[in-house]
């Protein structure tokens, strides 16, 4: 979603948390509808696939992957697109949700819970609601259904971003790590376009698909979360087997931030 909004929050809250580094255990590629899309595993028990944020990567999950995988067979791709995934013609919520149930189908898994963070989150709900076959417990955090979880004025800053105003901010937070992954570096500004225009669409999933979703969902937001938690508490109140926790004093970044605690609350919800 929209993790460059507190571009700043995130630099000045680095985690001292122990990690296991990004790219350390030997990733994988899986070619999915023509596009080689980028995959870690890590650990042994129950699939748990981990979807990032937008501007993001599985580096997005470094400090949970380690307590995450003691418990689970943690899968953490890299969205088409970002991270070493290869571009595709178009991206959305949707599509995304495409992408993901066919990786899961591809990787042969069963039952699968699945962590969604921004981004992630906002196209795991399409992905539960699509896939009740396959998706029998989720956790999202910072996630939306719709703009109306934006802070006032957030679409129409977006809707001024271009590649050639490309911010120092965002250029520090996603385009050099972008620069650094990518298979597709000479054409980063696709994907920036694409990025913004996704999260300029007004609706991610309606209220009537929300209210069909069959699988359980753990609903996380950080009491200073950049969605608004009215947004949040009206999608808990919507998806029928659903829990909510807001972590104090954090933000978006409850990965970054409350790496410990997110980790317990996904660990005890999942394991139940």
């Amino acid at each position: 979603m929209k993790n460059f909004i507190f571009v700043g929050i995130l630099l000045l809250s680095q985690s001292l948390f122990s990690q296991i580094p990004y790219g350390s255990n030997y990733g994988k590629y899986l070619n999915i509808k023509g596009a080689k899309v980028y995959y870690e595993e890590y650990g042994k028990g129950t699939p748990l696939l981990l979807l990032h944020g937008g501007f993001g990567s599985i580096k997005d999950y470094k400090n949970v992957i380690g307590p995450l995988s003691k418990n689970f067979r943690v899968i953490a791709m890299d969205s088409p697109g970002q991270g070493r995934s290869e571009q595709i013609d178009s991206i959305s919520y949707q599509i995304y949700a495409n992408y993901y149930a066919s990786f899961i189908d591809q990787m042969k898994l069963d039952s699968v819970y699945v962590l969604g963070w921004s981004d992630g989150g906002n196209s795991a709900y399409i992905l539960a609601y699509d896939r009740p076959d396959k998706i029998k417990k989720v956790v999202v955090s910072g996630s939306n259904s719709d703009t109306d979880g934006y802070p006032d004025g957030a679409i129409d800053d977006m809707k001024t971003w271009t590649p050639e105003t490309i911010s120092d901010g965002i250029k520090h937070y996603w385009l050099d790590e972008f620069l650094k992954l990518s298979p597709n570096k000479t054409t980063w500004q696709k994907s920036f376009k694409q990025l913004r225009n996704m999260w300029i669409t007004k609706e991610v999933i309606s209220d009537d698909h929300l209210s069909k979703i069959k699988s359980k969902f753990l609903i996380v937001y950080g009491d200073k979360d950049m969605t608004s938690l009215e947004h949040g508490l009206h999608i808990y109140r919507t998806i029928p087997s659903s829990q909510l926790a807001i972590l104090p004093n954090t933000s978006h970044f409850t990965f970054t931030e409350k790496p410990a605690l997110i980790s317990n609350l996904i660990i005890d919800f999942l394991g139940k």
